[in-house]
């Protein structure tokens, strides 16, 4: 019989505006929320239901530095409104929704987009493309307490200083309260849990030594170099 020691897992976390940190347990991620860039990418957004798929707690990194992954050649910024909760459960009402949230931060949902279009060619999952080291670059949470409940306001994205996406919250297809509503109904939702809201159109590909700075009104600068 071994001896040897189950390892314990480490706890994945973010940190806050006012430097506490804020535990993750669960990623997820809307697609093709912003009518623009669903659009962009080849699809029709009147015609689809909201579709989540998700990242690793450990993707999310406020380090300020993207390393460019490997067996991709084409890597592109993806800015999103990230949404903290602080409790959950299942089929959650869409008028109790909002009272789940701890609070929100800027994001960036980086995606190997060749890696992705091959995977949607074969009709596998994203998750090559999408839950990879390091791919959910993201600010510091700021409390509902401090910035309120987000739902207008500017979003987006500059590298090198020249503006790639942009957009407005109130663009968004699904609203935060209908993205914790309709994902309560499939999942049960909990403290930690996170959700990024989506894009707006302008995705583009960086290359190394690229400067993204992805903005949300209200919430700040998220500047990440690539490296």
């Amino acid at each position: 019989m071994s001896n040897s020691v189950i390892p314990t897992p480490q706890v994945h976390v973010i940190p806050t505006a006012d430097g506490r940190t804020f535990p993750v347990r669960r990623v997820y991620c809307i697609g093709r929320n912003f009518a623009a860039h669903a659009v962009e990418m080849g699809h029709d957004p009147t015609r689809e239901a909201p579709f989540f798929f998700q990242k690793n707690p450990d993707n999310l990194d406020p380090s300020g530095t993207f390393p460019y992954p490997p067996h991709s050649t084409d890597v592109h910024h993806e800015v999103e409104l990230l949404v903290a909760l602080k409790s959950g459960g299942t089929n959650i009402p869409l008028e109790q929704a909002l009272d789940h949230v701890w609070g929100y931060a800027v994001s960036l949902d980086m995606t190997r987009r060749d890696l992705q279009a091959e995977a949607k060619k074969a009709g596998r999952p994203w998750e090559i493309a999408k839950a990879f080291e390091r791919s959910g670059p993201v600010g510091p949470l700021r409390p509902v307490s401090e910035i309120g409940h987000p739902d207008q306001g500017h979003i987006a994205v500059a590298v090198n200083g020249e503006t790639r996406q942009q957009g407005d919250l109130n663009q968004m297809i699904w609203k935060v309260p209908e993205m914790i509503s309709y994902l309560s109904e499939y999942f049960e939702l909990k403290a930690g849990d996170v959700i990024l809201s989506g894009t707006p159109s302008g995705v583009n590909a960086v290359t190394r030594g690229d400067v993204m700075e992805a903005t949300i009104e209200g919430l700040g600068t998220l500047t990440v170099k690539v490296v």
